[in-house]
C-alpha cells in the first residue's frame, strides 16, 4: 500500500480565563459526516492552502516564533507564513473570531501572525489513508467575548474548563495536548511532535535543549 504523504495544517489552541480565573479553551465538535476524525472535539484548525502565504498581514510571526519554528523542524520561512496564516483564517472561518490583531473586511482577511505562539507538531499515522502535518498554534483569547459562530464546520462550539475539556470525546494528539498545556503555555524552548512507531502513539521534544 501506497504511503500517503501528510497535507499541511494548522491548528489554534485559544486559551482564555473564565470568570473565577480558570483557562479555558475553544473547542467545537466535528461532524458525523466527516472524512477525517468525524463526530469528535476539536481545536480550530485546518490544511493549509497555496496562497496562504500571500495574504497581507497585520504583523509577522514573531523572530522567536519563527526560530521556534524551524528549530523544532517544523517550518522554514516561507511555510511558516502559510501556516500562520492558515491558522488565522482557519479559525476566522470556523468559530468567526480574529485572532488578536486580524482584521476582515469585504471577506478580505488581513492575519496577525504576531498573536500567535508555535506550541507543538504532530503527524498522522503512515497507514491512515488522509494524513496531516498540522501545527499548533497558541493564542490568548482573552479579548474575544462574543459567542463563536462560524462556518458551521465545528458544531456546539464552546469554551470549555481544561478538566472538561479532558472528559470530552477527542483523539489522542487533543488529549496530549490538552494535558500537556500548562507546559506549553510556560514557553518551553522544546516542542512536541506527536507521531506515531508502529501503529502507536510516540512524542518526541525537539528544539534547542
Amino acid at each position: 500500500m501506497a504511503i500517503v504523504r501528510p497535507r499541511d495544517a494548522a491548528t489554534v489552541i485559544l486559551v482564555r480565563p473564565d470568570a473565577s480565573g480558570r483557562p479555558t479553551v475553544l473547542m467545537g465538535r466535528r461532524s458525523r459526516r466527516a472524512a477525517f476524525v468525524p463526530d469528535v472535539f476539536v481545536f480550530p484548525g485546518g490544511r493549509a492552502e497555496a496562497g496562504d502565504e500571500h495574504l497581507p498581514v497585520v504583523a509577522p510571526l514573531q523572530a522567536g516564533e519563527a526560530a521556534r519554528l524551524a528549530a523544532a523542524g517544523a517550518a522554514g520561512p516561507l511555510m511558516a507564513r502559510r501556516l500562520a496564516s492558515a491558522a488565522v483564517r482557519e479559525t476566522w472561518e470556523e468559530t468567526g473570531y480574529l485572532v488578536g490583531a486580524s482584521t476582515a473586511e469585504n471577506d478580505a482577511l488581513r492575519p496577525d501572525h504576531s498573536a500567535l505562539r508555535f506550541s507543538a507538531r504532530a503527524i498522522t499515522p503512515r497507514e491512515s489513508p488522509i494524513r496531516f502535518h498540522a501545527r499548533f498554534f497558541l493564542a490568548d483569547g482573552t479579548a474575544l467575548t462574543a459567542a463563536p459562530a462560524g462556518s458551521g464546520e465545528l458544531t456546539d462550539l464552546a469554551w470549555f474548563p481544561l478538566e472538561e475539556a479532558r472528559r470530552l470525546p477527542v483523539i489522542d494528539v487533543t488529549e496530549f495536548v490538552l494535558d500537556a498545556l500548562p507546559r506549553l503555555a510556560a514557553g518551553p524552548s522544546q516542542m512536541p511532535l506527536f507521531a506515531y512507531r508502529n501503529g502507536r502513539p510516540a512524542v518526541r521534544w525537539l528544539g534547542a535543549p
